[in-house]
């Protein structure tokens, strides 16, 4: 991995471009080997089954509820709501313990009753009109959301939730050789997700986060553009978007590779994976949410 100077230095004067270009060619070399060990350790799965969703939904709840407390604690364990039964979720596996890694899901719309969590909640926070979902077929947007890894697979600080207890792995049950994958399971989980979009045919997704991590994310070689102001809501947040071609002419060869070792994984499982059906893919949203203080969503 590139010197923590270097990572500095892309925030000064002058430099700063030369040190991003240097920084993002350090991550791409790295990439290649972090798909190996992706291959070696870590399996995507794409959360077809109940019982799937449910460790799903308990590690949304390890980390929403019990750590973050940006969500009530629920009897059952789970935490779950109205998005879900029109998601997409996948989990990542440790295949040596059999243990989960981390969650996303992929919110898609079926229909304009069919709402994106940033359509029905932050509505009002894109400015930009030409990347706003409703202006988009139905069929053809998605959100990603929950995005969740447990803290037992976040070693170091830049892996850590903010609120995390202890974002420390224990390195007597994981070698050192495992734990180089770890810093990349948030990467692998938008692999995932983007594995399931271009599966699925959708073209456009949106997503709300944290601005240090779109900026992570580019770095990587997926550019999602900032399409509204960053809002206070668990932090500082914005909304982004980024389509299916961008994505692909972005990654990097390093990348790029470990989308195909992602995708060819979930591809494998979606055989009997529910479709995207929408009833029309043509429609549009005709009434969207506007923003509201009460949100029930976060990455």
């Amino acid at each position: 991995m590139p010197p923590i100077n270097l990572r500095k230095a892309t925030k000064m004067p002058l430099i700063g471009p030369v040190a991003r270009v240097a920084l993002k060619f350090f991550a791409n070399r790295e990439a290649g080997n972090i798909s190996a060990h992706f291959a070696k350790y870590l399996r995507p799965r794409y959360a077809g089954t109940q019982e799937l969703r449910e460790t799903s939904f308990r590690m949304r709840h390890q980390v929403y509820c019990e750590e973050l407390k940006f969500e009530p604690e629920r009897a059952s364990g789970m935490e779950t709501d109205d998005f879900d039964p029109h998601s997409h979720h996948c989990v990542i596996e440790h295949k040596p313990s059999g243990n989960f890694a981390g969650t996303v899901r992929i919110v898609y719309s079926g229909s304009g009753n069919e709402l994106l969590p940033i359509e029905k909640y932050c509505a009002e926070a894109i400015s930009l009109a030409e990347h706003a979902p409703w202006d988009f077929p139905r069929g053809e947007i998605c959100e990603i959301s929950r995005l969740a890894v447990p803290d037992q697979f976040r070693r170091r600080q830049m892996d850590k939730f903010k609120g995390a207890a202890t974002g420390v792995i224990n390195e007597d049950s994981y070698s050192e050789a495992e734990l180089r994958c770890f810093p990349f399971i948030a990467v692998g989980l938008y692999m995932a997700a983007a594995s399931i979009a271009l599966e699925q045919g959708i073209n456009h997704c949106f997503v709300m986060m944290e601005p240090r991590l779109a900026r992570s994310l580019r770095l990587v070689g997926i550019p999602f553009k900032q399409i509204g102001p960053v809002v206070d809501y668990h932090g500082e947040r914005a909304p982004y978007y980024i389509n299916r071609q961008v994505l692909l002419d972005s990654l990097p060869p390093g990348f790029k590779k470990l989308l195909k070792y992602v995708k060819d994984e979930i591809s494998s499982q979606l055989g009997n994976a529910p479709i995207n059906a929408s009833k029309d893919p043509k429609s549009k949203a005709s009434n969207v949410g506007k923003a509201t203080s009460s949100v029930n969503f976060a990455i």
